[in-house]
């Protein structure tokens, strides 16, 4: 297909081609932006847990919170959640499993978003096709009967010429709809495996805490002055 093909099907499309295009070049955006989003998240996420892990087997919690607080990995809000828990003194009972799952959640959240314009362009563009096409039959028809009444022959030539032409903006429909659900379907699917990833993090990072919850004892400092003593009275 030409340069002037490709124009001259823009301009019979008109106003639903341009939202089609529109729409396909939205779709590869929000793919591009959440690729680059997920981007090595399952790798760090696992660097980290292994860091934080190490820390917790041997006891140093304080640690383990530094290697959460410093990394930029998507799962260090999760870890930091559960230390702050703990730092509240809920390490014991459903309080922290509670509190880590709040914030992976929310995180699972964070991770779905703009998907959902996916699915909307995935479930539409077919429907904006067709009304594309339905629209170029009438169009046809009514020249059609234009010709007739002014005189002409009517033939079904320029009719079919037509309908040929609306016909693409149906294909082109159909096109965008499979772009934007293939693109949809593999990020579902990423996302479901770095959520199931990310929840066994967040198992094994819960019971390790869990086991050294009842170990650990808060640091305080006393601010009291000592008692002066006999000899320095």
């Amino acid at each position: 297909m030409s340069l002037a093909d490709l124009l001259h099907y823009l301009r019979l499309g008109g106003v639903t081609l341009a939202l089609l295009l529109f729409g396909s070049l939205l779709a590869l955006g929000v793919a591009i932006e959440r690729l680059l989003a997920l981007w090595n998240v399952s790798a760090e996420s696992r660097a980290l847990g292994e860091s934080v892990g190490k820390h917790l087997l041997r006891g140093d919690v304080a640690a383990a919170r530094t290697a959460a607080e410093r990394s930029e990995a998507v799962a260090s809000d999760v870890f930091i959640a559960g230390f702050d828990r703990l730092a509240r003194g809920g390490g014991n009972g459903q309080a922290l499993e509670s509190a880590v799952d709040r914030e992976r959640t929310q995180m699972g959240l964070k991770m779905k978003r703009n998907l959902w314009m996916l699915g909307t362009i995935g479930a539409t563009a077919p429907f904006v096709g067709l009304f594309g096409t339905v629209a170029g039959i009438m169009k046809s028809f009514k020249d059609l009967g234009l010709d007739v009444q002014a005189g002409g022959t009517g033939g079904s030539a320029a009719v079919m010429t037509g309908i040929s032409e609306a016909l693409v903006v149906t294909a082109v429909g159909i096109l965008v709809a499979v772009e934007a659900v293939v693109l949809y379907n593999y990020f579902q699917a990423r996302l479901a495996r770095v959520n199931t990833e990310l929840r066994l993090l967040a198992e094994e990072f819960v019971e390790l805490l869990r086991e050294k919850a009842g170990a650990v004892r808060p640091v305080t400092i006393d601010s009291t002055p000592p008692a002066a003593t006999a000899e320095g009275a």
